[in-house]
């Protein structure tokens, strides 16, 4: 039997049983299936290890279970500091100029839609936005400008559908 089949056969056979065990330990389902299926990945580097254990299933529990402790302890800790530094900032606006610019933010290509809400939203320089996004100072330069002119021109056309549909609505008042 090869490596992939013992872990396929391992998968097939213990799966469903394993997230069901991880169910009662965490109480979380969508917790108990990241676990297990984190403790088969592991698996799936060690294949010879897996297959020499007297019983695989034992050991993907207990690995499972430490991952379910790990992921557990981090959430706590993370849970803390938030609770210390306050509740998050209300970012969502809703006012209709926000609204609008969110939606054409999302109807421009990825690259400029990058950019401009890295230089913009985060105020980060060129030389910053470039090195995070892996290309050149030229490249951000240039999806800066791209994504302005396509951004004023979706605002525009957002301006004038809006007038028109305020026009439409005073004319039959």
């Amino acid at each position: 039997m090869s490596d992939g089949d013992l872990i396929a056969e391992l998968y097939a056979g213990c799966f469903r049983r394993l997230v069901v065990q991880l169910y009662a330990v965490t109480g979380d389902m969508s917790e108990a299936q990241e676990a297990v299926q984190e403790a088969f990945t592991r698996a799936l580097g060690m294949p010879r290890r897996i297959g020499a254990l007297d019983n695989p299933e034992a050991w993907l529990r207990r690995v499972a279970v430490n991952v379910a402790r790990s992921r557990y302890r981090r959430r706590r800790v993370l849970d803390g500091l938030l609770r210390r530094i306050g509740p998050p900032p209300v970012v969502a606006d809703k006012a209709p100029e926000h609204l609008a610019l969110l939606a054409a933010l999302r109807g421009l290509p990825e690259g400029q839609r990058q950019a401009l809400a890295l230089h913009y939203l985060v105020d980060l320089p060129v030389d910053e936005i470039a090195a995070t996004l892996g290309v050149s100072a030229g490249t951000v330069k240039s999806r800066l400008s791209r994504g302005r002119q396509a951004l004023a021109a979706l605002l525009v056309d957002s301006d004038a559908t809006d007038s028109m549909e305020a026009g439409r609505i005073n004319v039959r008042s």
